[in-house]
């Protein structure tokens, strides 16, 4: 099984990903790859690099390469995979039309901007105002090279709501699993409403 992990910033795939790496999933990561192209390049790491080279490489090579890249490595290593995070619909279509389930994850948008302050990473120092603007220029886009976060998600297999408590969320993440183990082919919808992550 490789599952792909879409979703908007700080909503909770690493989360999603730590719990299936339990589960023997191996992890490969569109950030990680971004990063290794950023520093080869030269560039600072921050997420306007991520977005541009990311752009750039899929203006390049085609809409789908990225992901493309990390689907071959993945399906070379075999066993369950899981790759994090799908942005473009190129990606999700390549992902899905060579059988990946495709999962996606929301929360509120303050709540996701509280996670990415307090997980410190150095693309996440960013005011409120940064985030949304980061966001709003990632979630629609009529450019098969560029994201498109909300067509994405509304391409997932399995939609996840995130405003719970992780031993919650890793509980829905389960049920997910084992209902898409049996019944591949169904959508789902899973939500957490307690306190948040």
């Amino acid at each position: 099984m490789i599952v792909g992990i879409t979703g908007t910033l700080g909503a909770g795939k690493g989360t999603v990903v730590d719990y299936l790496k339990t589960k023997s999933f191996k992890h490969f990561s569109v950030r990680s790859f971004l990063i290794e192209e950023i520093e080869r390049r030269g560039m600072h790491v921050d997420r306007d690099s991520m977005t541009s080279v990311a752009n750039d490489l899929r203006a390049a090579h085609g809409s789908s390469y990225i992901l493309e890249q990390l689907f071959n490595r993945a399906a070379a290593e075999g066993g369950d995979a899981v790759i994090e995070s799908i942005r473009s619909i190129g990606e999700a279509d390549y992902f899905k039309s060579h059988g990946g389930l495709l999962w996606s994850v929301d929360a509120d948008k303050y709540a996701r901007y509280e996670r990415i302050v307090k997980r410190a990473s150095e693309t996440d120092k960013i005011s409120f105002e940064k985030f949304s603007s980061d966001e709003e220029r990632e979630l629609a886009n009529t450019d098969p090279t560029k994201q498109n976060l909300t067509a994405v998600m509304h391409m997932a297999d399995t939609a996840f709501i995130n405003n719970g408590i992780k031993e919650d969320f890793y509980a829905q993440v389960e049920k997910a699993l084992n209902m898409q183990q049996n019944l591949p082919t169904q959508a789902h919808i899973f939500g957490c409403a307690s306190q948040l992550v």
